[in-house]
Order: structure tokens, then C-alpha cells, then sequence
């Protein structure tokens, strides 16, 4: 039986975030041909804004964003963070270094040493990162977990009593959303490529990966007509 191993001490708010901007957004085609993913509009809003809002209202203060694909765009657009109420850094790629290596490099720039989450620029949604640190191992991750999208039947993992395990029957979709113990990257170097799967499955595989099944709002707009519908939904 695998046992998660609960955080020792007392456990620490969310303060910092690392957004991952830096996609090509291919499979939105033509629309970011000129524009990256997360400034395509939703509701009124870049993309990327509604996640800096939505991290910012459940009291992250320091974010780094990473870009690569219209860099000069998102440092126009994000300034320093200010007109949002928090502090971003942005963290370059001059070449891609994938979900997980673009995390490390990310870390990099943020100060303290508590919690931090981790959000994909391409997704809305309300869940609470904050509420996830009740359950997020030593050295180890919380993910969240929604019902399988139509592009995504099969899913990605099974939740067994808030245990994230990699096989199994009734799989759900990772949400592009986790929150990490500080420690939880300690073993990757900065530089390397690799994906944000890559030390999650690690995790999974010590035992140290919970995760919580989200049921509210959560859009992935990395598809026209999810992007569309999001704008339907998320602006009436």
C-alpha cells in the first residue's frame, strides 16, 4: 500500500506561482500566428489575465511567467505586475525547454521558499490552490484532476482516496493546475528539457503525488473551439 507522507510543520500559504506561457499554440493555428496563446482573448480579457487575477484574489503575490513564442508581447502586456497587485517575473526561453524544465528556470526567479503553484496559461478555471496544500506530501505534489474532455477520453491518472496512482480503470484528466512542496523539483537541474510529467510521475511513483477532482469551471482554451466556447460561457 502507498502512503502519502504529509507535510511536517506548519503548513505555509500559496504565495508564488509559475505560469507556462511559453507555447507555440499550434493547435490554435492561424489565430497565434501573430499573437501568443495567452493573450488570446477571453471574455473581454487576455487569457493569461484571468490566471494572474484568479491567482492574485487567492493571494499569490510573486508569479513568474515563462515565454518564448512573442516574448516582447507578454513583457509588454505584463509589465512588472503592478497594475495586477502582484510581482512577475518573466523568465525567458530562448529555446524551449518544455513544461517542466520551463518550472525550473522559473523557480529560479522567485523569492522565498514555501509552496508554489504551478498553472498552464491556456486554462480558466476557479479551482483553489490553496485549499490543495491541505493534502500536498513532503516533497511532493497535489494535482488537480477533472472529468475527461472530449479531445481527451482516456485520461491520465487514477485518484484513489486523494493518492494520484498511474494505473488503474477510472482515469480523470490533469488540469493543467499543481501545487508543489519547494523540494518537490530539488532533484532537476536548470537548463534541462524536459516535461512537467517527468518529475510528476516521479512523485507518483514515491507516493508523494495527492490530487483533488475539480468539478467547477475549467476551460482549456489550446483548441479554436474550446477558446470559442470559453468566450460563450465565461462572457455571459
Amino acid at each position: 500500500m502507498i502512503i502519502l507522507i504529509s507535510w511536517s510543520g506548519e503548513m505555509k500559504q500559496v504565495e508564488r506561482a509559475v505560469i507556462l506561457a511559453a507555447g507555440l499554440g499550434t493547435r490554435l493555428k492561424w489565430l497565434t500566428h501573430g499573437r501568443p496563446k495567452a493573450l488570446m482573448q477571453v471574455a473581454g480579457l487576455p487569457a493569461i489575465a484571468h490566471v494572474i487575477r484568479s491567482l492574485v484574489r487567492q493571494g499569490v503575490r510573486d508569479i513568474a511567467v515563462n515565454v518564448h513564442h512573442h516574448a516582447d508581447q507578454m513583457r509588454a502586456f505584463l509589465g512588472d505586475g503592478a497594475h495586477f497587485g502582484c510581482r512577475i517575473s518573466i523568465s525567458y526561453e530562448p529555446v524551449l525547454l518544455d513544461s517542466g524544465g520551463g518550472v525550473k528556470q522559473a523557480l529560479t526567479l522567485l523569492p522565498g521558499d514555501g509552496p508554489f503553484a504551478v498553472w498552464n496559461a491556456d486554462v480558466l478555471s476557479d479551482i483553489d490552490v490553496q485549499a490543495m496544500t491541505t493534502l500536498l506530501p513532503e516533497a511532493g505534489v497535489v494535482i488537480a484532476l477533472v472529468a475527461n474532455p472530449a479531445h481527451h477520453p482516456d485520461g491520465d491518472f487514477v485518484l484513489d482516496h486523494a493518492v494520484v496512482r498511474a494505473g488503474g480503470d477510472e482515469r480523470f484528466t490533469f488540469s493543467g493546475v499543481s501545487v508543489w512542496h519547494p523540494d518537490g523539483f530539488a532533484a532537476d537541474n536548470v537548463g534541462d528539457v524536459y516535461s512537467l510529467t517527468v518529475p510528476m510521475r516521479a512523485r507518483i511513483a514515491e507516493g508523494r503525488c495527492a490530487g483533488v477532482l475539480h468539478r467547477g469551471q475549467w476551460f482549456d482554451i489550446g483548441r479554436p473551439r474550446d477558446l470559442m466556447q470559453a468566450n460563450r460561457m465565461m462572457g455571459s
